[in-house]
Parts: C-alpha cells; sequence; structure tokens
C-alpha cells in the first residue's frame, strides 16, 4: 500500500483515477489546487477551471470516496510561473503553452515536492496517459490508447524523476469508459463538461485579456517587402499562422488570403504573407527535457506491454543513464496538443535540439513546444526558438 495524493481538479477524470487508486487499496488523500487569486463562483459551460464551483465537486468527490480532503493555495506561484510567463512571452511576439507551463512547474514540481516533504510516495492525477518500464528498468511515457484525448504532449515537459512520483490511472481507458465508470460508483460529476480553453481565462477571449493585461499598442501589418497593409492594436494579440481577423481589405497577389508569418514585438510589426511562405522544415530549441534519460539508448529497443492502469511506480527502479553528450536519431514530432506526429531527424547535445522534418508543418511559432516520440513513447520535449 503506498500513500498517495490524489490531485481533484473537480472533474470526472480526476475523480474516477482517485476511485480506481482507493480501490487498489492505496492510502489516498484529495487534494485540490486553488490556483486562482480570484477565483469565479462558477464556470461558462465548458470553460475554464480552478472555480468555487470546481472546488465544491472536489470535495464531494472526496466525501463520496471516504478520503480527506484539503484545498493547496498555489495561486501566487501560478501566477508567478504561468500567468506572468504567458504574458511575458506574448510580449515579446511569441506564442505560449500555458498547460504545458502548469504541468511542468505546479502540479508536477510544487505539488510533487510539496506530497514527497509530507511522506506521501506520489501523485495521483486523470491524465490521459501512461508510465510503463522498458526492460531495463528505465521509466517511460506513453500515449493513451485514447488518441482523441492523449495528454501525452502537455505531459513530455515532465523528468523522469518526476514520472517516479506519477500515477495515470487512466492510460489504458477511453473517455466514454471513464463517464461510464464515474456513473456506475454514483459520483455526480459523470457528465460534466471538458474544461478547455485557458483557465485563467475562462470567458475564451485571450485578445481581449491580453489587451487588458498589456494595453494596446498599435502598430502596422505589413508584407514582407514592408508594404503597409494595415494596423493592428497589439503585436501580442496575433500568432503566426492566423488568417482571420486580420481586416486587411485585399489578399495576397496571387489572389489568396494572406496569413501571420512573423510577429516583430522590437519594430510593433505584424508581418503577413501568403499561406506557402508558413512552410518550416526545420526548428530549434534550447533546454531539453529528456523525460527517459539518454536518447541516444531509447531508441529501437523492444518495448514492454503498458504497466496496469494505476499501478504504482516502483521507488528502487534503477538510476536513469546520464544524459549523452550528442546524438542524432530518427522520431517523429508533435508540434500541437492535438497535432500530428511528423517523421523527423533529431540532433542534439546537453544544451540544444535541431529537428529536421521529413514533411513540412505549417504555422508553428516559437514558444510552441516540440515534444518528440518513439513509436508511443515520448523521448523528449524542448520550447522552440527559431523555425526556417
Amino acid at each position: 500500500m503506498a500513500r498517495l495524493i490524489a490531485a481533484l481538479s473537480g472533474g470526472v477524470d480526476s475523480a474516477v483515477a482517485a476511485a480506481r487508486a482507493v480501490d487498489q487499496g492505496h492510502d489516498v488523500t484529495g487534494v485540490h489546487l486553488a490556483l486562482s487569486r480570484t477565483p469565479q463562483t462558477h464556470r461558462t459551460g465548458s470553460r475554464g477551471c480552478c472555480s468555487l464551483e470546481d472546488a465544491n465537486d472536489a470535495r464531494r468527490v472526496a466525501d463520496k470516496l471516504g478520503i480527506p480532503f484539503y484545498v493547496w493555495d498555489f495561486s501566487e506561484q501560478f501566477h508567478h510561473e504561468v500567468v506572468q510567463q504567458f504574458l511575458d512571452e506574448y510580449r515579446r511576439g511569441r506564442t505560449p503553452n500555458p498547460c504545458l507551463r502548469c504541468n511542468e512547474k505546479i502540479k508536477f514540481a510544487a505539488l510533487c515536492d510539496r506530497a514527497v516533504a509530507l511522506g506521501f510516495d506520489a501523485v495521483v492525477t486523470g491524465h490521459y496517459a501512461s508510465v510503463t518500464y522498458d526492460e531495463a528498468g528505465r521509466i517511460e511515457l506513453r500515449r493513451s490508447v485514447d488518441a482523441a484525448k492523449d495528454q501525452s504532449y502537455v505531459l513530455g515537459v515532465l523528468t523522469s524523476e518526476q514520472l517516479r512520483r506519477c500515477v495515470f490511472p487512466l492510460g489504458g481507458m477511453v473517455k466514454s469508459e471513464v463517464r461510464q465508470e464515474a456513473a456506475r460508483r454514483g459520483l455526480r460529476v459523470a457528465d460534466k463538461p471538458d474544461s478547455y480553453d485557458i483557465c485563467f481565462i475562462p470567458e475564451g477571449d485571450t485578445a481581449d485579456y491580453l489587451h487588458d493585461k498589456l494595453g494596446r499598442r498599435p502598430g502596422d501589418i505589413v508584407d514582407e517587402d514592408g508594404t503597409v497593409l494595415g494596423r493592428h492594436d497589439g503585436v501580442f494579440t496575433h500568432t503566426i499562422g492566423q488568417r482571420k481577423g486580420l481586416h486587411l481589405g485585399r489578399p495576397a497577389p496571387d489572389g489568396r488570403p494572406r496569413y501571420v508569418l512573423r510577429l516583430d514585438a522590437a519594430n510593433n510589426q505584424v508581418i503577413v504573407a501568403s499561406h506557402e511562405r508558413l512552410k518550416i522544415t526545420g526548428l530549434k530549441g534550447r533546454d531539453p527535457i529528456w523525460c527517459s534519460g539518454s536518447p541516444d539508448v531509447r531508441i529501437g529497443q523492444a518495448r514492454p506491454t503498458a504497466q496496469a492502469d494505476g499501478q504504482l511506480p516502483c521507488a528502487d527502479q534503477p538510476g536513469e543513464d546520464p544524459i549523452a553528450a550528442q546524438g542524432r536519431f530518427a522520431a517523429t514530432v508533435q508540434l500541437r496538443a492535438h497535432g500530428d506526429a511528423l517523421p523527423a531527424h533529431v540532433d542534439y547535445d546537453a544544451n540544444e535540439v535541431v529537428i529536421t522534418l521529413d514533411q513540412p508543418a505549417y504555422g508553428i511559432a516559437p514558444g510552441q513546444a516540440a515534444v518528440i516520440y518513439d513509436d508511443a513513447v515520448v523521448v523528449g520535449s524542448v520550447t522552440i526558438d527559431q523555425t526556417w
């Protein structure tokens, strides 16, 4: 039996994950993370999360399961590590992913650190992914069997040590099965809508939120030759690949729509071009995170079957291989949370990763994450700094 923290968001996934951990005989304590400085009373349909309604739903789940329940206030750390970084990145003309940042800094860093400090063995969450071990005892993060709900992309920022403290009971389930199980257990959240969009922008209007926080800084929308085509209210309200909302009034010379090609925050310009100019075949990022140790020993190995749902990772597994100084390997790369896995070649050293795509991608922006896979196994991730 292990002592586990069940991270209860107030939704159906975390509820069923906690229930499965209880069924396995573990000593489970429910925790809801208070992330907002000014939480709303209710959610707006499926938008957002972390409202007082969500906290109350989490408490009711804990009561139904007969486990202790606490609310841990991480609002200041969340604001500093996630919200402020989100604003800073947009101010620089980049496109951040706050969900990855939250996983990296809050849910699987601050939460795990506090849980371990209090004597707990691991954290249980309702993420759709699995943790397994290969034949040498090295840890692996795997895709969920439910491709539509797979969350391995947003978990690709986790280190091997963090993964050793994670339990993902839903990795072998599909969403419909989770809802059915919640209904059988009599959990009131069985039919609760999934949350989406950015949790601290519950109305879903990112541009309006950015205007409120960063103000308005009008500037020019130009083509690659510098010809002024229109105006914008702030570089940060646009993103690479955007077509709608430019209000240019005239198409490109070939008669086709124009898209945002580049954001020049220093000169306060949005540069637009034809869709073909969005094509990229390479990207670079710094400070990679390798989920399972050195990538050169991960590729091409035989993989075991996924571990049983919710099985607690063993605390005394062998240590990971040291990160190799440099190398090159073939892999697939996912550039968006629910994007396609693209074949690629990855060159890396201790500080930098260069990814050469075997087929082009379109509209990829600095600030986004590139998550690297070997089949269904996450090898690692890097934040994109440059594309070409």
